[in-house]
């Protein structure tokens, strides 16, 4: 399984830079996990877009899917062209509903599920979750708690793989991300920003704190304020986390 990093940046990028995007691979597919603003872009540096499989969304906020409608014109002029045989899969919320709608309206682009359509499990942790089984692997979503409805993933095949995407501190987190070979985790704010964040993102050292409880092998943040320097987040990560955490880097690839 390969996680490349496309984009890291929230709400906007940084010069150059692409919000919230990653590209997995694994079980033969190519799958985005978040289309943030110029994701789509540095896709395109690792894989054609017509051989893309699917797309998975936590939430509908700008910064997480606003190059689902580039894609869109993509999708359907290879289409056109006879580059490409059917739509694209798209996983994503249901609310808010207009936006879920409209990306619903573009059938010759996307096949869209909805998350909340998909059957509920319960682990062994006694935590319930949401499962997609795709390629060879699980993927299961636990809400999250943030200012619209969103989710945070862990995906099971050749390793653990689980992405907070955008939420404030829940149980429900610590649990999916027990075990887990790599924990992609927001990092929206220093230690100065937690009462600002408390509802819907964590500061830095607070991803390291969940790291560290849910015992994960590997740690790297994502998801920053542009203004910020990553290394200063890493640092407040680390303290929380009790072993070095690292800092998302745009076209890097990271294996599990």
């Amino acid at each position: 399984m390969e996680i490349i990093i496309l984009g890291c940046w929230a709400p906007y990028p940084k010069g150059g830079g692409a919000c919230s995007g990653y590209l997995l691979r694994a079980g033969g597919l190519n799958i985005l996990l978040e289309a943030g603003n110029g994701s789509l872009s540095r896709l395109r540096e690792f894989v054609d877009f017509r051989l893309l499989d699917g797309v998975i969304i936590t939430h509908l906020h700008h910064d997480h899917y606003l190059d689902l409608f580039p894609l869109r014109h993509a999708v359907e002029g290879a289409r056109r062209e006879g580059k490409r045989s059917g739509p694209v899969r798209l996983v994503a919320p249901s609310f808010p509903d207009q936006a879920y709608q409209e990306l619903a309206c573009y059938k010759a682009a996307y096949e869209v599920t909805s998350i909340e359509s998909l059957t509920w499990e319960t682990l062994d942790s006694g935590l319930q979750a949401q499962r997609l089984d795709w390629g060879g692997m699980a993927f299961r979503f636990v809400r999250a708690r943030h200012s619209v409805p969103a989710y945070s993933i862990a995906v099971e095949g050749p390793g653990k793989f689980v992405f907070s995407g955008d939420t404030a501190r829940t149980e429900e987190l610590v649990k999916l991300a027990a075990g887990a070979d790599l924990f992609l985790c927001e990092a929206s704010g220093l230690d100065s920003d937690a009462e600002y964040l408390r509802d819907s993102h964590l500061t830095a050292r607070q991803a390291g704190e969940i790291a560290g409880q849910a015992g994960v092998k590997r740690l790297v943040l994502t998801h920053f304020w542009p203004e910020y320097e990553p290394a200063e987040l890493c640092r407040q990560a680390t303290g929380g986390f009790g072993k070095p955490a690292l800092a998302a880097v745009e076209r890097v690839i990271y294996k599990v």
